[in-house]
C-alpha cells in the first residue's frame, strides 16, 4: 500500500495494493498493523455505508466532544472528498485538503479526529464507506457550512443536494471547534 500525506500532513491518502487478473481484483481494505505503521490508528468501532445521487453534498461534519477519526472509501461511483482542520489553536486551523475517491482509483482517505469531513458525488450515484474510531453521537455532531466563504472550498457543484441540517450549518468562525490533539 502507498500512503501519501496531503497538504495537511495528518490527512493521509491511502492507495491499497490491488491484485487484479481476468477474474477481477482483490485488495486489502484494512490491515491493523500496516495501517498503524502508516499512522492510521484505531481502534475502529463503527462502520457506515451511504448511497448518494449525483450532486449530493454531505458535510462538513465532525463530533465535539467524542471526535471521530474516519477511514473513508468510495465503493462505487466517484466523490470529491474534503477534510477541514477544525482544531482551534492548530497552525492549520481552517485549512482544507481534497482528493477524488472512486471505485476506479480505489483510494482511501484518512481523516483524523479534529477534522470536519464532507464529500460531493461526481458520478450518477456513489456508495461511500466510513470506518470510524468513535461511535456516532447525534448529541455531539457538529457541522460547518459547506460554502463558508472563509474556507473558500471550490466544490465541483454550485447548487448541491443538501440535508436540512447541512443547509443550516454555521460558518467555521461560529461553530464549536475542537482543541488541538
Amino acid at each position: 500500500m502507498k500512503v501519501t500525506p496531503l497538504e495537511l500532513p495528518e490527512v493521509l491518502l491511502v492507495e491499497p495494493k490491488v491484485f487484479g487478473d481476468d477474474r477481477g481484483f482483490f485488495l486489502e481494505s484494512y490491515h491493523a498493523k500496516r495501517y498503524a505503521d502508516a499512522g492510521i490508528t484505531g481502534p475502529f468501532v463503527q462502520d457506515n455505508l451511504s448511497r448518494s445521487v449525483k450532486g449530493t453534498l454531505r458535510g462538513l461534519h465532525f463530533q465535539e466532544p467524542n471526535a471521530q477519526g474516519k477511514l473513508v472509501q468510495c465503493l462505487s461511483g466517484a466523490v470529491w472528498d474534503v477534510a477541514v482542520d477544525v482544531r482551534r489553536g492548530s497552525p492549520t486551523f481552517g485549512r482544507w485538503v481534497a482528493a477524488e475517491l472512486s471505485f476506479e482509483n480505489k483510494r482511501q482517505l484518512w481523516v483524523p479526529p479534529g477534522f470536519a469531513h464532507g464529500f460531493c458525488v461526481l458520478s450518477d450515484s456513489a456508495d461511500f464507506f466510513y470506518k470510524c474510531t468513535a461511535l456516532y453521537s447525534p448529541e455531539t455532531e457538529r457541522s460547518v457550512h459547506w460554502n463558508d466563504p472563509d474556507l473558500a472550498i471550490p466544490w465541483p457543484v454550485s447548487a448541491p443536494l443538501l440535508s436540512g441540517k447541512d443547509q443550516q450549518a454555521p460558518r467555521l468562525k461560529d461553530a464549536p471547534v475542537l482543541p488541538v490533539f
